[in-house]
């Protein structure tokens, strides 16, 4: 790969993320503290990520993938997305915000799909020089986070009181302009399925489904959907909390669980290769009720190093279980059916599961909500933390260690 087209693809997977995470993380606080709206309101909202993952794969299919070059259609969607992000700026209540929000989770979606596509296209050996490009994206998400705490201030107690978190959108949809014209400058990756037949059970990967009949695979499929109830209490309620309870810069220090994640990234292939599938995912599982407890439990006071150790942890959550997943699945499925199973899986975790726990989350928000602004969030983690314990429990019975599982992290 020619050292200006790293550069190009390095700065394109900077930017998709740092987008994602300029307003995504504190979206939460915002749309309690901005917009009022209640638990019920919030799960509709941070939906639209399952929706987007949903319909991602039928742009993709549909689109991308026979008709139109990558790059054109990742700049076209990410400059109808800074639009869109921009109308999210100006919302001032739930009602206005959410079919912007909607809409543009639809569109952004696709495009991680489509910056990897680009990305491939321009690679001899993928296995090894992916990830190169792709700690990119973690390293803006972390960017876009330093930014909002430590110099902008946007999360601060004052300035969210003042509606300044707002800015999150502002910022987000400028950087979404800027790819967008970006991408049109990057590397072709014309369409390479045009002369394929395209069916419905393709793009979802229902083709995969006959997978389901190995026991193993049937029960970490279940697990996987079960596991994303919890998961979404996180994205749904985190920020919120860490807000609510008192720490300071709450987005910067959230950024802890980015550098984890590519931490445990690069441990997981030793941890895989050492103690196997089964193991590795039930450190991934125990970790999600080890988090919320110590969520449930710390303070932003003398246990504040329990909320820090709980965001710490994200990066044996998410690469533990999602990660070594997606390697599980790969080696199950065969060379027939590795795109499928890998569409089945992101359908049933990103979309089906977090559609789930977004709902949950929701209702057990607006149970325990106190006043305005105030919730008992000692049980907002307690449950999530128990239902990723039984997820444990579960898993541990019933999924029975396999002599071999290929690792090709």
């Amino acid at each position: 790969m020619k050292p200006t087209t790293r550069v190009q693809l390095s700065l394109m997977m900077f930017l998709e993320f740092f987008i994602w995470g300029g307003w995504f993380v504190t979206l939460g606080t915002f749309l309690n503290a901005n917009l009022h709206a209640t638990g019920g309101q919030s799960a509709s909202v941070f939906s639209t990520q399952s929706w987007g993952a949903i319909i991602a794969p039928f742009i993709i299919g549909l689109i991308a993938d026979r008709y139109i070059n990558a790059e054109k259609i990742l700049g076209a969607l990410h400059i109808i997305g800074a639009i869109l992000m921009y109308q999210m700026y100006k919302a001032d209540s739930v009602s206005v915000f959410y079919p912007f929000v909607l809409t543009y989770m639809i569109l952004y979606m696709p495009t991680i799909a489509l910056v990897n596509s680009v990305s491939f296209n321009q690679m001899k050996d993928p296995e090894k020089e992916f990830s190169l490009i792709r700690v990119f994206g973690t390293i803006g998400w972390i960017v876009a986070g330093l930014l909002i705490s430590f110099l902008f201030h946007w999360d601060s107690a004052e300035n969210t009181a003042n509606g300044l978190l707002k800015n999150t959108f502002l910022m987000s949809s400028i950087a979404s302009l800027v790819l967008g014209l970006f991408s049109f400058t990057l590397p072709k990756t014309p369409p390479k399925g045009a002369d394929e037949k395209v069916s419905f059970s393709k793009i979802i990967g229902l083709d995969a489904l006959k997978l389901l009949n190995d026991k193993n695979f049937a029960i970490f499929f279940v697990s996987s959907i079960l596991i994303c109830i919890p998961l979404a209490f996180y994205y749904q309620n985190a920020h919120a909390f860490l807000t609510n309870v008192g720490m300071d810069n709450p987005t910067g220090k959230m950024t802890i669980g980015q550098a984890s994640e590519v931490l445990f990234l690069l441990l997981l292939p030793v941890f895989f290769k050492k103690f196997g599938f089964k193991k590795t995912i039930l450190v991934g599982m125990l970790a999600w009720a080890v988090r919320y407890a110590l969520f449930a439990y710390g303070n932003a006071g003398e246990l504040s190093f329990m909320l820090l150790i709980g965001i710490a942890l994200h990066g044996i959550c998410y690469d533990f279980f999602f990660v070594s997943g997606y390697i599980y699945t790969d080696s199950k499925a065969g060379e027939k059916y590795k795109s499928a199973a890998q569409g089945l899986i992101t359908l049933a975790t990103y979309g089906v599961g977090m559609l789930i726990g977004f709902e949950i989350a929701g209702m057990i928000t607006d149970k325990y909500k106190l006043a305005e602004n105030a919730y008992n969030y000692k049980m907002i983690w307690l449950i999530p933390s128990a239902i990723a314990a039984i997820v444990f429990l579960l898993f541990a019975t019933f999924f029975k260690q396999e002599k071999e599982t290929k690792a090709t992290v």
